[in-house]
């Protein structure tokens, strides 16, 4: 009777070793994307255009690109909104490059 039990323990956990791996296989995992440099900018610059422009509407964004200085450096990106008319924003965040303090936000209107 002994046996038996061993016999089916083993039988048991050589059935569990075999599923396992099998349903480990079958997992898919969701690829994680790096956040940008930018996302912290590119927040601010959505909030100060929310600020500025309160009733329209943002379609889209584009982050352009940083220029980098010696002391401070510009995030810049291009908001379209849509309010009584479509238009497009260029925000500007002029930052301290060591300390990341904002120096300036400066917004231009563009038709295209």
């Amino acid at each position: 009777m002994g046996k038996l039990i061993i016999r089916f323990i083993i039988s048991f956990v050589f059935c569990l070793s075999s599923v396992v791996p099998l349903h480990l296989t079958n997992t898919t995992y969701a690829q994680q994307k790096p956040i940008p440099s930018y996302a912290k900018w590119g927040r601010l610059a959505l909030t100060k255009t929310q600020e500025k422009y309160p009733n329209a509407q943002i379609i889209d964004y584009l982050h352009i690109g940083r220029k980098k200085g010696n002391q401070t450096s510009t995030e810049r990106f291009k908001f379209w909104l849509k309010d009584r008319r479509e238009f497009g924003v260029f925000v500007n965040i002029e930052f301290n490059n060591k300390t990341e303090k904002v120096i300036n936000v400066t917004f231009k209107e563009t038709p295209k």
